[in-house]
């Protein structure tokens, strides 16, 4: 778990691909009256994800929101077991393009079947470019499609805190473009980024790669060049 700021924090958690392991980072947000979780994890990853929000203090009993970047299994997986879990009710929020995909009416694009079913489970509310969602100070929605058909990124103002899903990802405090493996749409992925530049950003939190906090904006406009 990192800090970020007064309310957010990148969580840190370990899972295997293959025979390699890395680290995802969903993103924790939280007041006094709201906490939310951006993205879920793999399944199996609750008590993880348990220990990270104590470690902040901030008990997952807390827990009110889940925000889903996208439909992709490494961040919808954990979700039904949170929600099993969960001592209060906890709304579901997601954008309606990949709405049908998380609730599991269509399959996942990037699922192998042979990795059986992926998880689903009901999204709450939809939410879309330019919505300000009045939690935890203010979260922008930045429709950014590309990776999916209705990915999102969520921009915090009052901190100028950028989370990015799986838009770009980072390598060593560097910004460093799509994931051009797991990208169906590049180009649109690419303009996508590309809108990151008319945010004022001083922490860009990647689902993949971490946190980026060295002169931010003047990467996201040498990639917006690139767009």
């Amino acid at each position: 778990m990192k800090k970020i700021a007064n309310g957010i924090a990148s969580l840190d958690l370990s899972m295997a691909i293959g025979d390699h392991q890395m680290v995802i980072h969903p993103a924790l947000l939280w007041d006094d009256k709201d906490v939310i979780l951006v993205d879920t994890g793999m399944p199996g990853m609750l008590p993880a994800i348990r220990a990270e929000m104590e470690q902040v203090g901030v008990p997952f009993a807390r827990l009110s929101k889940v925000i889903l970047t996208h439909q992709d299994f490494d961040h919808i997986g954990g979700l039904p077991e949170i929600l099993a879990t969960a001592e209060r009710p906890i709304e579901v929020l997601a954008h309606e393009l990949d709405k049908p995909y998380i609730e599991g009416e269509k399959p996942l694009i990037k699922h192998d079947p042979a990795r059986g079913t992926p998880p689903s489970a009901k999204v709450d509310a939809v939410i879309g470019d330019g919505d300000v969602l009045p939690y935890v100070g203010g979260l922008t929605v930045i429709f950014t499609p590309g990776h999916t058909p209705g990915h999102i990124s969520l921009y915090h103002a009052e901190h100028k805190t950028l989370i990015t899903g799986d838009a770009i990802i980072a390598n060593d405090g560097e910004l460093v473009g799509p994931n051009e493996s797991f990208t169906p749409d590049l180009p649109l992925a690419w303009k996508s980024i590309a809108r990151f530049a008319t945010f004022d950003v001083e922490t860009a939190l990647c689902y993949h790669g971490g946190i980026c906090d060295k002169a931010v904006n003047e990467q996201f406009a040498k990639l917006a060049n690139r767009a």
